[in-house]
């Protein structure tokens, strides 16, 4: 059945995963930021593939393999909170942890649980005179091999 990831689609900063396969428990991501209401705009989250060209004398077709995956560029734009500093803080350049999206809810079972070892590489104030809510946008880098479509695990 379709869906609208708007509204469905929940997105958590965990300072700590323990589990080598980057499966979260229940008490992990309790523990985690919910940052899914203050998300104005999300860029990247996705691994890219770098084809390796194999030509041969035996066809004018170059034929390619799979070579190195890397992550995309990704980042967060988030609306910044005028009394709170929680962005500013909890998502501080530096910061490492791990970001959690879960594409089909937080909903025990599901599949579509998608972890991102991250490194905050930068926690930038937008600046603009336009009528819209003041923003900040947070660049990541992913820092080692993301885990994809991981079940969510049960409420406890």
């Amino acid at each position: 059945m379709r869906f609208n990831r708007k509204g469905t689609t929940k997105i958590k900063f965990l300072p700590i995963i323990a589990s080598t396969a980057l499966l979260p428990t229940r008490a992990e991501i309790t523990a985690g930021t919910d940052l899914t209401k203050h998300i104005a705009a999300i860029d990247g989250w996705s691994l890219e593939n770098q084809p390796i060209e194999t030509p041969d004398m035996e066809s004018t077709f170059v034929k390619k393999i799979d070579g190195d995956d890397s992550a995309e560029d990704s980042s967060l734009t988030l609306y910044e909170d005028s009394l709170l500093d929680d962005v500013e803080t909890d998502l501080a350049k530096g910061t490492v942890g791990y970001m959690a999206i879960f594409s089909k809810g937080d909903v025990a079972a599901n599949k579509g649980l998608d972890i991102f070892p991250v490194k905050v590489a930068s926690n930038s104030k937008q600046y603009t005179t336009d009528n819209e809510a003041a923003q900040i946008q947070v660049q990541f880098v992913i820092t080692d091999r993301p885990a994809f479509n991981q079940t969510v695990p049960a409420m406890t």
